[in-house]
């Protein structure tokens, strides 16, 4: 390269950077241009200059050089210069005079035009012009050898410009060529899933890295490897020879030494001639594939215990202790009566744990058929039976991978179910109805029951092992009658969401109403409650919570219950009295039989009815 070439490599850096994206095709292959400038120049011994469709310098023999980066006739587009007229008209030009020629150069207007002749043409790419080159003469010698072989150099012009726009053109392919696969890199990057192309041969050739996380080896440990030494036996390889791709297909791989490797796969065929070039193998572990299902179809709301309201001693007891083993992986199981919030707590429990991101999977094993109950909790291959799926089903253990699985009402759950589920905690792995392989499941197991496990133990309702298995950690939920004092703050927080859901203002509840709250027994513990404030706030018509909007059910139990406690009050009052007055009888006439027939002739009653009073009332010994 000629002189001052760290000059103008500086110089085009500064100033042809600052375009941008706006860099010209010339431009881009400009050292090979500059190369071909100073090639011509020595073998025709005459200056070569080209620019490009701005007018910039991109290339030139000695004397241009220092114009390189910099533009020609004041970069002004729309002159009647030469340059700019060769890119407007696509024309060849040949100027025999460029000293007395006013349409030459602004040089030739102020007279200082060194050039004694040029050729030039243009430089045509798709029918647009991208460039003009030019040969110059600078001496007489030059000028003569320019003009007596006009044509032969206009012929090779041609056959030049066509060769600098094939360059600029191959150069622009193999630009777009690198932007797409930086794209592609990027997309590639930027998914979720595990991204492997192999070659015709099932080598890999490309690793994403999530793929490389999710086989946990180091790209540059793929990159190069058969795919076979990666997923032995893998159905991938079939689509190299049958070219039908296959989608979402689920697939278990063990490694020596390493972990089971459960993946959804899908793999599309690269078009070839005859066969595929190749493969596309995306893949997702299936714990994100299930996460994501269950992302999508869970809207229960998240409880922690902050949630459960309650400040009696009890209440606060069994929190403080599901607290305590919410960090921990051990099976919970929860006892208490119907409503009091079992699956409350199980909620409190997830959140508080290190699964916390994981599912919380809740299945009622008393609310589902006992012919459905299988399948649901552990899944079924395609075909299993009549009305499967014939993909195939994940059961609920298999969502919970990850996180938590919640089995209410288990007590429900009938025998032989229980033998496979007492498997399944014993190996931490599912085999689906229908098939044969075990499908390993990370999760943590939380039973809830409102029956006596520990009777229907005795009497061969229920496994011991299986009982003994989810008794780890044992949590007794107290119903609200035995925390009455919590009665009113669960009424507040009711009251407030039901206002809330039916759009009613009330502002207050009466004491007598609030009474009968606190009395009332709640054989439906919190959930009865809830429905007993959510009847309360639709009958309300102030915004006063008063008795008669309360349902008559509980007016009537609690009004009964008054009525009991006047009666007994009575009665006591009256034993109290009776008591003292037989006492004092007896102080006077003893308690001998005679004493005793006098008595009962002074009160008016028989002496039979005078010795049961005295037995009711301890007195007989006296």
């Amino acid at each position: 390269m000629a002189l001052g070439e760290e000059y103008y490599k500086a110089l085009i850096m500064n100033r042809v950077n600052g375009r941008g994206n706006a860099m010209s095709g010339l431009m881009h292959i400009q050292t090979m241009v500059q190369d071909l400038a100073e090639a011509i120049a020595a073998a025709l011994s005459i200056e070569v200059e080209i620019v490009d469709e701005e007018l910039t310098v991109i290339a030139g023999s000695s004397c241009y050089a220092h114009k390189i980066g910099l533009k020609e006739e004041l970069g002004q587009l729309d002159s009647n210069f030469l340059y700019a007229r060769t890119l407007r008209s696509k024309k060849s030009f040949v100027v025999s005079d460029p000293v007395s020629d006013p349409n030459y150069d602004p040089s030739s207007l102020e007279g200082t035009t060194p050039e004694l002749a040029e050729i030039c043409s243009p430089i045509t790419l798709d029918d647009k012009v991208i460039g003009v080159i030019g040969l110059v003469a600078f001496t007489m010698e030059q000028k003569e050898q320019l003009l007596s072989r006009m044509d032969a150099i206009l012929s090779f012009l041609k056959h030049l410009s066509r060769f600098l726009a094939a360059k600029v053109s191959e150069s622009e392919a193999v630009e777009r060529l690198t932007r797409l696969s930086k794209e592609l890199t990027t997309i590639l990057e930027t998914i979720h899933e595990g991204a492997l192309a192999i070659d015709a041969n099932g080598v890999v050739t490309h690793c994403n890295t999530t793929a490389g996380m999710l086989l946990n080896l180091d790209r540059s440990l793929i990159v190069g490897r058969k795919l076979a030494d990666l997923w032995v036996n893998t159905p991938a390889l079939d689509v190299l020879k049958s070219g039908k791709e296959y989608i979402e297909k689920e697939e278990i791989y063990k490694t020596k030494g390493r972990r089971s490797m459960h993946f959804i796969v899908s793999v599309r065929p690269i078009a070839g001639i005859d066969k595929p070039d190749g493969a596309v193998v995306s893949f997702r572990d299936i714990s994100e594939a299930r996460r994501l299902i269950y992302d999508l179809s869970s809207t229960a709301m998240e409880y922690t215990f902050d949630d459960i309201i309650g400040q009696c001693e009890v209440i606060q007891q069994v929190k403080k202790q599901a607290l305590r083993v919410a960090g921990g992986n051990s099976t919970v199981l929860i006892t208490g009566e119907s409503g009091t919030g079992k699956e409350i707590f199980a909620r409190a429990i997830h959140k508080a744990s290190s699964r916390e991101k994981g599912p919380f999977i809740s299945i009622n094993c008393g609310a589902i058929p006992e012919a459905l109950l299988e399948s649901e909790l552990f899944g079924y291959e395609g075909g299993a039976f009549t009305g499967a799926k014939k993909e195939g089903k994940s059961g609920k253990f298999e969502l919970a991978d990850g996180g938590t699985i919640f089995l209410d009402e288990i007590g429900e759950m009938p025998l032989h179910l229980q033998v496979k589920l007492l498997h399944v905690l014993q190996d931490m792995a599912v085999e689906r109805v229908g098939g044969s392989k075990k499908i390993p499941v990370n999760v943590r197991v939380i039973a809830a029951s409102n029956r006596d496990l520990e009777l229907m133990m005795q009497e061969g309702n229920f496994r011991k092992d299986l009982y003994f298995r989810l008794n780890v950690i044992p949590l007794r939920i107290p119903p609200l009658k035995d925390r009455r004092e919590d009665v009113p703050a669960l009424v507040e927080r009711c009251l407030k969401k039901y206002t809330s859901i039916l759009d009613k203002q009330i502002d207050s509840i009466e004491n007598e109403a609030m009474e009968c709250f606190v009395h009332y027994n709640w054989p439906g513990n919190v959930r009865e409650l809830e429905n007993a404030v959510e009847y309360a706030v639709n009958m309300a018509d102030s915004t006063v919570l008063v008795t008669g909007n309360l349902p008559p059910r509980i007016q009537k139990v609690v009004r009964d219950q008054n009525e009991q406690h006047l009666n007994d009050s009575l009665k006591h009052r009256l034993g109290n009295y009776e008591r003292q007055v037989l006492k004092e009888f007896l102080d006077i006439y003893s308690s001998s039989y005679e004493g005793k027939q006098i008595i009962a002739e002074k009160l008016g009653i028989s002496r039979a009815t005078l010795y049961r009073k005295l037995s009711e009332l301890g007195l007989s010994s006296k």
